[in-house]
């Protein structure tokens, strides 16, 4: 109870909210629309004098009674009484950032003959709908479309759908097919370009520039676009990816009728200038390409060396080869092999367009030529020789092969690189003869191998113990040829000696003849120059003894003479034996001499005789 008196200030302001609600709604017709919505109005009579709702409309632009097109903004209105209005407060549309507001009118004009979607009218973007239908904006899907943002939106005349933006992705394409515009003419699959619709997001200049429907031959690319899927189905695909060591070769299905340039000589379809409809003439070189797949086709050609193989167990990664196998044959003499083959072809660059224009694509150019001319032509090679024969001259067929294989591709617009003979399976009951055989001629090389192994050792072995004896055989050469030296050493040494003897006595004998002259010389010439000093001394000695006897008398200078010379030769003047004479004499002083030798004689003897 006490806590109902505590409010009871809040009885004013319900009053006032009743008294609006009752008294100024009823007797003003005061309608107030907030900020973020806006008023629908319902009348739910007509007065005296006003029109009736035409036949098939459902809106009123007139005053008549009915769901009004022109709603109420927000702010304040007076005389919408509700014995005559039917206010209904509806919220502001809003399309989001990653949306589109598609529109669809509930009541307008009716849509032109062979047109699905309504053509935009001016209405404020679909705000004013009194203006919508007073421009003969028409019922039905619209053309135009709501973009992000907020509107106010009158949803008794339309109704708004919410569908996704549309976004291409990376290295993808967007492949339209347009649900509004002109017919297609006859013998046409795609509509052609034309100009003003910023691709395809305005429906109205599409049509208007004369757009046809359905297929479109342009495509759009990786982006975000404001796409009206009321009018344009996309369908993304991946670029056409043209790898390295390729060429994508184009087959137009649109486009203008071309003139062939493929020349006289090329009977096997058109080549026409890039754009036109047909094969292109120049293919589209590696990298990626926007390439709408269902106007044109590109068949992907390699212009590197393809291999090819014939063979059971062996594909390349192209494939191309899948179907084909090891080639059978039969040779002259009867018997069925087998024979792995490969094939190296090349295609140019600018003949590709001829290959595809000829055989649709690769898989026909190697099951329709390939394939039945390389078998063949060994099978007829085979046909011409024995399977011993095929087999020896194995290299030589492989030429031969080679150059008339690419003789024949070349008239296809292809070149033969190679052609390489694989593996060669001989028929079995053969094979086990010329095994038998190969085994009986190993057989006798092993026999005579091991014959000239025995021989050889035998060779070998007596080699051995000479050599063994090599030791003994080399020391007694040795000795013999020591012996030998040293035997030719005493003989040269002999005959050395003796003619050194000879050469000696020679040189002695000559050596004695030339002394001897010399020594005759030298006598002869010292004894003259001693003659002449003896007679110059003696004539001196002469002159001075004469002098001397002269003076001193004759014998006196005698005796003076014998003591000088006895005195110098250390002979004494008194003799240890004298001898004398039976009655002296003048000769006492020889007599002393011979004393004095006769003693000296003496005792040389007795010096021997105690040696």
């Amino acid at each position: 109870m006490n806590n109902l008196i505590n409010f009871w200030w809040l009885l004013p302001l319900v009053a006032a909210v009743i008294a609006y609600k009752f008294v100024l709604r009823a007797f003003f017709g005061m309608i107030i629309v907030p900020d973020d919505r806006i008023g629908l109005v319902i009348k739910k009579f007509a007065l005296y004098g006003d029109k009736r709702l035409p036949d098939g409309r459902i809106i009123a632009i007139k005053g008549e009674a009915g769901m009004q097109a022109k709603p109420l903004a927000p702010g304040l209105y007076w005389r919408m009484w509700p014995w005559q209005y039917s206010i209904i407060m509806e919220q502001f549309t809003i399309i989001p950032q990653d949306k589109l507001g598609l529109v669809k009118a509930k009541d307008g004009a009716s849509m032109d003959t062979g047109r699905v979607l309504g053509k935009p009218v001016d209405c404020d973007k679909f705000q004013d709908s009194q203006a919508f239908l007073e421009n003969n904006g028409q019922k039905g899907p619209q053309a135009a479309f709501l973009t992000p943002g907020s509107y106010r939106i009158n949803t008794f005349l339309f109704e708004i759908e919410m569908v996704p933006i549309t976004q291409v992705q990376e290295n993808k394409v967007g492949i339209i097919t347009t649900l509004d515009g002109e017919p297609l003419e006859k013998g046409e699959i795609a509509g052609g370009s034309v100009e003003g619709h910023r691709n395809f997001q305005d429906p109205m200049a599409f049509i208007q520039a004369g757009g046809k429907k359905g297929l479109q031959e342009d495509v759009i690319l990786a982006g975000t676009y404001y796409l009206n899927p009321w009018f344009v189905i996309v369908e993304q695909v991946a670029m056409m990816h043209i790898p390295i060591g390729y060429v994508g070769v184009v087959n137009s299905f649109v486009g203008p009728e071309g003139t062939d340039t493929s020349g006289l000589a090329f009977k096997h379809g058109n080549i026409v200038n890039k754009y036109e409809k047909g094969v292109w003439n120049d293919p589209l070189d590696p990298g990626k390409h926007p390439v709408n797949i269902y106007t044109h086709a590109v068949e992907v050609v390699p212009t590197t060396n393809i291999v090819l193989n014939w063979a059971n167990s062996r594909t390349e990664s192209h494939e191309l080869d899948k179907n084909l196998s090891t080639i059978s044959v039969r040779s002259k003499d009867g018997f069925t092999f087998n024979l792995d083959v490969s094939q190296i072809i090349h295609i140019p660059r600018n003949e590709a367009p001829k290959v595809i224009a000829r055989f649709g694509n690769m898989r026909n150019l190697v099951s329709q030529v390939l394939e039945p001319t390389i078998a063949n032509y060994f099978r007829n090679s085979a046909q011409k020789s024995g399977v011993i024969e095929f087999l020896t001259n194995r290299s030589q067929r492989q030429e031969d092969a080679k150059a008339q294989i690419s003789t024949v591709l070349m008239a296809y617009n292809v070149e033969g690189v190679d052609t390489l003979i694989g593996d060669i399976v001989p028929p079995e009951a053969l094979m086990k003869t010329l095994t038998d055989r190969k085994i009986a001629e190993e057989e006798r090389v092993t026999y005579e191998i091991q014959r000239n192994a025995q021989v050889e050792r035998k060779e070998f072995e007596s080699a051995k113990a000479g050599a063994d004896m090599q030791p003994e055989v080399v020391k007694s050469t040795r000795q013999v040829e020591i012996n030998t030296q040293m035997a030719a050493a005493k003989v040269a040494a002999a005959k050395g000696d003796a003619e050194s003897k000879t050469i000696n006595a020679k040189a002695d004998a000559e050596v004695q003849t030339i002394n001897s002259k010399a020594n005759a010389l030298a006598t002869e010439v010292n004894g003259n120059a001693d003659a002449g000093k003896i007679k110059a001394i003696g004539l001196a000695e002469a002159e001075v003894t004469k002098q001397k006897t002269e003076a001193m008398g004759t014998e006196q200078y005698a005796i003076v003479r014998v003591a000088e010379a006895l005195a110098s030769n250390g002979v004494k003047l008194v003799p240890e034996i004298l001898i004398t004479g039976k009655e002296g004499g003048t000769n006492d002083m020889v007599s002393a001499l011979l004393g004095t030798e006769l003693m000296r004689k003496l005792k040389d003897d007795k010096s021997m005789n105690q040696n």
